[in-house]
């Protein structure tokens, strides 16, 4: 919405029953196939023929990279394909790096970066020699997740052990089948099949307060950021549900030295830790992939689709007006879901998109479909997450409430 606003054309590549279909900011959408996403990717941008791609997720990164390597592989050395690759994305020795938290946080450090300590754990000895090494807590995350899902954080050894073990088994059928059948979204089937495991790594544990940057750049410079604190999540372990934007000269000099070391193009963000004690910012990781702040639009050098537009069109950037001139925003529907009734959605911005009437519906409906399906999920358990973990369905009363203060 966002780009389309700043005066890009628009298509998505997407599942079958994805909300962005329901916005009228997208002219045309096709189909994503998760049992053949190579193919998908490839028809959708010989159809399009788009002058840039913007990753939605990491699978869609990945899918990317993977594409321009099947590309070169063929022999395509001059294929469009690639060439849009590298325009959207950057160099394609990045790819690598970004693909992999270990390789990345390497790089930061070399880059001369504060950054925790950040190892592959490949068994439970390698685990073991970690915490001999390094001591607990120990922070567990699995390459190729996002929003807090492949991440864990384990005080004991035993529990190191457990979540390690949890993390590095490939999906169960039965989650793959739920977001087959729920979803219509096949992304997990073949993973299931072929019994992946995703790679683990070990990270230092750095006690503080998260926070995030999201940069648009090209061939290496920072074109536009936003920089915020998060105040609220959706778990301990979740994404963000309310953000405050800050300055932190820090957190933009990382993103900038890391974006010109791998020569990125595109949108990317970056995670950090302010430590507690001395508010030192500690990368943690990037998602290379556009994030779920980066439509905000906060005025001149802050307005990341508008720097988009800019670049792809050779114009003089035009910052929309920004959204509003509070710090504190609470992201729609998370924070909506993570609790109906939070303040947040009173005393800051509710980052509602009331200019898109049937995307809300679908986001609500969405939300109650899913709650259902958990909800008899624990009558004929299919799911493999504990039942304390799951959502439950808000009271009614709540929908219209909660847009009604976005109103406001």
């Amino acid at each position: 919405m966002a780009l389309a606003s700043a005066g890009c054309k628009v298509e998505a590549v997407c599942p079958k029953l994805h909300p962005v279909r329901k916005t009228r900011s997208v002219g045309r959408t096709h189909v994503y196939y998760g049992l053949a996403p190579l193919s998908s990717f490839a028809r959708a941008i010989a159809i399009a023929q788009p002058d840039f791609i913007v990753s939605g997720d990491d699978l869609a990164t990945r899918h990317l990279h993977r594409l321009y390597a099947h590309e070169r592989r063929n022999g395509k050395t001059d294929s469009p394909i690639c060439d849009l690759i590298e325009r959207s994305l950057g160099s394609p020795e990045s790819f690598a790096v970004v693909d992999a938290r270990a390789a990345f946080m390497d790089l930061a450090h070399q880059e001369g970066l504060r950054a925790p300590a950040t190892e592959v754990i490949r068994n439970t000895d390698d685990l073991s020699a970690w915490v001999a090494r390094r001591g607990l807590p120990v922070v567990l995350k699995a390459n190729g997740t996002s929003g807090g899902d492949g991440v864990r954080i384990a005080y004991t050894q035993t529990e190191a052990e457990r979540f390690f073990r949890e993390l590095h088994a490939p999906p169960l059928l039965a989650r793959a089948a739920k977001r087959a059948v729920v979803d219509q979204d096949k992304t997990l089937v073949w993973p299931s099949i072929l019994r992946r495991r995703p790679v683990v790594n070990a990270q230092a544990f750095v006690a503080g307060r998260e926070a995030t940057s999201t940069i648009i750049c090209r061939e290496g410079a920072v074109l536009a950021s936003l920089h915020l604190e998060v105040v609220n999540k959706a778990s301990s372990k979740g994404h963000a549900t309310v953000v405050r934007v800050i300055e932190n000269a820090e957190m933009s000099a990382a993103a900038e030295k890391m974006a010109r070391r791998l020569n990125l193009s595109g949108l990317y963000g970056f995670d950090f830790m302010l430590e507690a004690e001395t508010a030192n910012a500690y990368l943690i990781e990037i998602n290379p992939r556009s994030t779920q702040v980066g439509h905000l639009s906060l005025g001149p050098g802050r307005d990341i689709p508008a720097a988009l537009y800019a670049a792809l069109s050779g114009k003089a950037v035009e910052a929309a007006p920004k959204i509003t001139e509070k710090d504190t925003i609470a992201l729609f529907p998370q924070e909506w879901i993570r609790d109906p009734e939070s303040p947040f959605l009173r005393s800051a911005y509710h980052d509602i998109p009331l200019e898109e009437p049937e995307l809300i519906r679908d986001c609500v409906s969405n939300y109650q479909k899913q709650s259902a399906w958990y909800s008899r999920s624990d009558r004929n358990p299919v799911s493999s997450a504990p039942r304390s973990s799951q959502p439950t369905a808000a009271p009614a009363k709540h929908h219209a409430v909660g847009l009604d203060w976005g109103r406001k």
